[in-house]
C-alpha cells in the first residue's frame, strides 16, 4: 500500500483531478499483485461500491438540501438569526454563526452555506466597518456548523464505510454543532466587540415570534429527522427521500415559492453535486481493496501502541494528520480512505466510535476553510473579492477555535453521546 499512498500523492501535486487520482493510485495495488489478483475487480468494485442502500441517502439528501435552498426556507432563516441576535455587539458576526446553526437542518453542505452567507451578510459586514480577512472568516468557518448539523452528508459516508449507526451520528451532531455554535459565539463576542449591532434595541417579543412562526417548517426538520430514523419510521434511506417531498411540500405550498424555473435549475445543480460526490465515493473501492489484504490497520496499531497507551495522545496524532491531510484533499476522500484504518485504531484504545466519527467529520471537514485547497476558502474570497493574505492573518484563530472543541471531544466524549443514550 506504500505504493499506492506516494502514487495518489504524486497524482495529487500533478493536478490530476482527485477521483481520477484515487482511481489509478488504487490500481496500482493490483498491477503489483497481478498473480494474485483479477484485473477485472478493478471495474466491479466500483460498482458494488455504490450498491450500499445506505448510500442512497447521500443524493437524495444533496437533493433535498437545494431544494431547500430555493424554497424560500434559507430568508426566512435569515430574519429568524437577524431577530435572534441583531442587537448584540458584533451583530452581523453573531447573526452568521447562528444563521449556520439553522442551515444545518437545510443544507448540510458547509460550502453552499460559505457560498449563501457571503452575498448575504458579507457586503454589509463590510459597509459596517469589518475587516475583509474577518468578514471572510466568519463566513466560512462559521459554515463548519452547518456541516455538523444533521443531516450532514460525511457523517452519512463514515457510517456507511465504518458501519455506525447514521442516526446515532446524527443525533451525537446535534450536539456537537451546539457546542461548536457556543465557541463560536463566545469567540465573537470578545474579537467583534467595536462593531455595532443591526438593530439598537432588542426586537420585541412579539416581533420574534412572528419571524420565528414564519421559520418554523424549516426549525423542526432536524428535529422530524432524529424521531424518525430512531423510532423506526424512517431509514437514513427513507429519510433522504423524505426529505426531497418535504422541502418541495413547504416549498410549493406553504412558501409558495418553487417555481418550475427554480425546479429545473435545482435539478442541474443537484446532477452536478451528486455526480463529483458519487464518483469519488466509487473510486474509493479501488483504493480501498488493498487496506485489509496488507493488514494495515493491524500495523498501524502496533506501531502507534509502540509510541504511546495514551488515547489522548493517540487521538492528538490522528487529529494533526487529519488537518493536514484536509489542506490538500477533500474531506469525503479522507473519510472513505481513512475510515477503514483509522476506526480499528481508535477502537483499540477504547475510543467512542460516534464521538470519533464526530471529530473526523469535523476536521476533515475544516480543510475547506483552510490553505491551499480550501473550497469554502475561495468560494468566500472570490465573493467578497478579499486578498488570501488577509484571509490567511485572521484564520489562525478560526482555527484554535475548532481545536479546542475537538479537545473538548476528545477529554469529554460524552458531549458527543450525551443524546445518543438518552435517545437509544
Amino acid at each position: 500500500m506504500l505504493v499506492v499512498f506516494l502514487v495518489f500523492v504524486i497524482l495529487l501535486f500533478l493536478g490530476v483531478p482527485v477521483g481520477f487520482s484515487v482511481l489509478i493510485s488504487g490500481a496500482t495495488f493490483f498491477f503489483q499483485h497481478s498473480a494474485d489478483t483479477l484485473l477485472t475487480t478493478i471495474v466491479q468494485l466500483p460498482v458494488t461500491q455504490t450498491q450500499n442502500v445506505n448510500l442512497l441517502a447521500v443524493p437524495l439528501f444533496i437533493f433535498a438540501g437545494n431544494l431547500m435552498n430555493c424554497s424560500g426556507i434559507t430568508e426566512r432563516l435569515i430574519r429568524l438569526a437577524m431577530s435572534l441576535t441583531g442587537h448584540w455587539r458584533g451583530g452581523l458576526a453573531q447573526v452568521s454563526v447562528v444563521l449556520s446553526t439553522l442551515m444545518g437542518g437545510v443544507s448540510g453542505s458547509a460550502n453552499a452555506d460559505a457560498a449563501m452567507e457571503a452575498r448575504v451578510l458579507g457586503p454589509d459586514m463590510l459597509k459596517q466597518g469589518y475587516t475583509k480577512g474577518y468578514t471572510s472568516c466568519v463566513i466560512a468557518f462559521t459554515s463548519l456548523i452547518t456541516a455538523t448539523i444533521p443531516p450532514g452528508v460525511s457523517m452519512i459516508m463514515y457510517g456507511t464505510v465504518g458501519n455506525i449507526s447514521i442516526g446515532q451520528l446524527f443525533t451525537a451532531g446535534i450536539t456537537v454543532g451546539l457546542l461548536m455554535m457556543i465557541l463560536y459565539m463566545l469567540f465573537v463576542a470578545i474579537t467583534a466587540r467595536k462593531y455595532k449591532p443591526v438593530y439598537e434595541k432588542r426586537l420585541p417579543l412579539g416581533e420574534v415570534l412572528r419571524i420565528a412562526k414564519e421559520s418554523v417548517w424549516a426549525a423542526i426538520f432536524p428535529v422530524i429527522l432524529i424521531v424518525g430514523i430512531r423510532f423506526g419510521l424512517f431509514t437514513p434511506s427513507e429519510v433522504g427521500a423524505f426529505a426531497c417531498l418535504y422541502a418541495f411540500i413547504v416549498g410549493t405550498f406553504f412558501y409558495k415559492e418553487i417555481t418550475v424555473k427554480k425546479l429545473i435549475k435545482t435539478f442541474e445543480q443537484s446532477v452536478i453535486d451528486i455526480g463529483a460526490i458519487m464518483f469519488m465515493i466509487s473510486m474509493s473501492a479501488v483504493f480501498g481493496y488493498g487496506i485489509p489484504i496488507d493488514k494495515l490497520p493491524q500495523k498501524l496499531t502496533l506501531f502507534i501502541s509502540g509510541l504511546t497507551s495514551s488515547p489522548y495522545l493517540v487521538m492528538t496524532l490522528i487529529i494533526f494528520f487529519l488537518v493536514f491531510a484536509g489542506m490538500f484533499m477533500e474531506g469525503s476522500i479522507i473519510i472513505l480512505l481513512t475510515t477503514p484504518i483509522l476506526l480499528p485504531l481508535t477502537l483499540s484504545y477504547g475510543i467512542d466510535p460516534i464521538a470519533f466519527g464526530l471529530i473526523l467529520c469535523t476536521v476533515v471537514t475544516l480543510g475547506n476553510m483552510t490553505p491551499p485547497v480550501g473550497l469554502a476558502m475561495y468560494t468566500v474570497c472570490g465573493i467578497l473579492d478579499c486578498p488570501l493574505e488577509q484571509y490567511v492573518k485572521a484564520c489562525l484563530p478560526f482555527v484554535m477555535v475548532v481545536l479546542v472543541e475537538e479537545v473538548l471531544l476528545i477529554v469529554f466524549p460524552e458531549i458527543a453521546t450525551v443524546l445518543v443514550r438518552l435517545l437509544y
